[in-house]
């Protein structure tokens, strides 16, 4: 009997991996026969394991989904990474998820082997979290997963949102991402009413409602809706907006600057434009000298002038 039980968590954890497994290969995986497969995989359906058969040369045995969540199987790594996840998820963004997370964490942790919960305890009472400097603004998770399922299925969505000056507006879009950055969630979507691509914070947004329309899927400008959020979010914080021409390839300028810069774009074969961003032209003027290269301002103006009396104040300092 013990023999059998432990042939039968063996076959699920190999059942477990996204691959169809023969039953010759399974046999051989265990020393059995294949009748006592079939017999295995019969004794695991019993006990709610949903196993999926297909027949012919590419077929074989896979775990499905079922209409309950059966028991899993789960390596040691993967069950400290599981543990380490749901103490963050506990304190998470997501209003409604904490009480969730806690729960789970206290059923994995009832059956943690003594020595990965030795682990578990060693990474969460040596880390060290910086708390933010005000709440986290969380977010509906009803909300959040009828806006995936509109990005999945392309479908229109209607929705109030209220910006940073607390001005509320309708508003009616085609979605196309979520992207999480830090513990905020931002939607990437086509506004129909602007014409034109938009990224809102989900925790601004109030009572979204698919509207059944479907739509055809558009590119994301850059083609990268991470990037697309980087650039939005920084922007509406710059209040200052500068272009650059700095006499350097591209590919050199845009490692060295990194995420700094809103964009690197090529000008010829040694130089290019680039578009980065600042709280005033005084403050910019300094670290527009690590780029490390020559450069040109060609907007703003203020910043032109501010980058000329620096370079002015430094020369005279330099004079002995």
């Amino acid at each position: 009997m013990a023999e059998t039980s432990r042939r039968l968590l063996q076959l699920l954890s190999l059942l477990q991996t996204p691959r169809d497994w023969s039953g010759p290969e399974l046999a051989d995986r265990l020393g059995v026969s294949t009748r006592t497969i079939r017999h295995d995989v019969e004794r695991l359906r019993s006990l709610g394991y949903p196993v999926d058969a297909t027949r012919g040369s590419v077929g074989g045995y896979r775990l499905g989904a079922g209409a309950a969540l059966p028991p899993l199987l789960l390596e040691d790594d993967e069950a400290v990474a599981i543990a380490l996840s749901l103490r963050t998820a506990a304190g998470g963004a997501v209003a409604g998820l904490e009480e969730s997370a806690l729960r789970a964490l206290t059923k994995l942790q009832q059956v943690l082997p003594a020595r990965l919960g030795r682990r578990v305890d060693a990474l969460a009472g040596y880390t060290v979290r910086v708390s933010p400097d005000r709440a986290p603004e969380t977010v509906d998770p009803a909300a959040l997963s009828l806006l995936a399922s509109a990005c999945r299925d392309r479908e229109r969505v209607r929705f109030t949102y209220t910006d940073h000056a607390g001005t509320p507006t309708r508003r009616a879009v085609e979605p196309h991402r979520l992207v999480t950055w830090g513990r905020r969630w931002y939607l990437v979507a086509w506004d129909l009413d602007r014409q034109d691509w938009r990224t809102f914070r989900v925790d601004r947004i109030v009572e979204p409602l698919g509207v059944g329309a479907r739509f055809a899927e558009r590119e994301v400008p850059g083609g990268d809706a991470a990037a697309f959020v980087r650039r939005s979010t920084r922007s509406a914080q710059w209040a200052v907006t500068a272009r650059l021409r700095v006499h350097e390839p591209a590919a050199t300028v845009s490692e060295r600057l990194g995420t700094t810069a809103e964009s690197v774009e090529a000008d010829g074969n040694s130089a290019c434009i680039v578009t980065i961003g600042g709280s005033d032209a005084a403050s910019m003027a300094p670290w527009l000298g690590l780029i490390g290269a020559d450069f040109e301002v060609l907007d703003p103006p203020e910043l032109a002038v501010a980058v000329g009396r620096l370079a002015e104040r430094l020369a005279r300092a330099a004079v002995r």
